[in-house]
């Protein structure tokens, strides 16, 4: 058990999972050919016929004991799962541990295309074709250090992301297709029907989705938590907005690339936006509290747990 971490075990009332959402889809035209899925066993692939699709995985974790009344919803971002919350990549305990002993339910969603969620490989489905962010993208755009450091792994100085783990971190990137948002919006307002009233704690392209959804499913999502949110509702009625608590959270180096100056000025915008609508809004730039060396992953942060604590703080005052 690395230092500093929670120990005793965790006691929970339940746990497991479910799929939601989604379409079928017909595939038709497509050559037959003989395939082989070991040396012994291969017969004749068909791929036309009916296909389930954009549907959503969820994973939960109910605590034996709840001292939260809304449940926790954990949104990944883009081209990450919901593997992201589970354990960083050091191998300290995630956020999903550490909400579940604070007294929430927990509520892991790989959503449409990520993870166990699946995805096709069709372009008449998703006629984009599909991204994977590598290493040298990941260096830079999460703020570990500057894109010409790379090679050396030379991180801004005070970097709070454990960056011996690097190699074992990027092992998170999956496929992403760029034309799915409003799939993902479907994919995860069908979890949201299943889980009922809850908080959407959502990290990065996953801050679009759940603002979205607070529009689209508004007596559902009863508040939103957004990690360095990269994207917003272009819609936002005071009547899905007043008396909720929005909560923001941005890390250090925001003045690193033009991308995040942009992005933390396009965060503060929309969150002045809820607040002027009658949200209940809490901006947290951890640099300007004294909390310095945040990167873009601050649930993968040395100094996670006590992000985590923070934040579990904020939801039994405010939500």
């Amino acid at each position: 058990m690395p230092a500093g971490q929670e120990v005793g075990p965790l006691a929970l009332a339940d746990f497991g999972s479910f799929y939601a959402g989604g379409r079928q889809a017909h595939i038709s035209g497509r050559p037959v050919r003989e395939i082989a899925f070991t040396k012994t066993a291969s017969l004749t692939y068909d791929p036309n016929g009916l296909y389930h699709v954009e549907q959503a995985y969820v994973q939960y974790f109910i605590p034996a004991e709840r001292r939260h009344p809304l449940p926790l919803v954990l949104l990944h971002g883009g081209g990450m799962s919901g593997a992201m919350w589970e354990q960083t990549p050091d191998g300290r305990h995630g956020w999903l541990q550490h909400f579940v002993r604070q007294g929430h339910a927990v509520y892991v969603v790989d959503n449409v295309e990520r993870g166990r969620a699946g995805w096709t490989p069709f372009e008449e489905i998703w006629p984009d074709a599909p991204i994977v962010r590598n290493a040298e993208e990941s260096w830079s755009l999460f703020r570990f250090g500057r894109a010409e450091d790379y090679a050396q792994r030379r991180a801004f100085d005070g970097q709070r992301f454990p960056l011996a783990a690097f190699d074992n971190f990027i092992r998170h990137a999956v496929p992403r297709w760029l034309g799915n948002n409003d799939a993902a919006l479907a994919g995860f307002c069908a979890a949201l029907e299943r889980i009922g009233p809850c908080l959407v704690l959502a990290h990065s392209h996953g801050g679009e989705v759940a603002y979205r959804a607070l529009q689209a499913r508004p007596e559902l999502v009863r508040g939103v938590i957004g990690i360095e949110p990269s994207g917003f509702s272009q819609e936002m009625d005071p009547a899905t907005v007043a008396g909720k608590p929005f909560l923001f959270v941005y890390g250090d180096y925001l003045d690193a690339t033009p991308l995040w100056a942009k992005l933390d000025a396009a965060g503060q915008a929309y969150a002045d936006q809820l607040a002027a609508r009658g949200g209940r809004v809490t901006h947290w730039r951890l640099a300007d509290m004294g909390i310095r060396g945040n990167s873009h992953m601050p649930m993968m942060d040395d100094n996670s747990d006590d992000i985590a604590a923070r934040i579990g703080a904020w939801t039994r005052a405010n939500a």
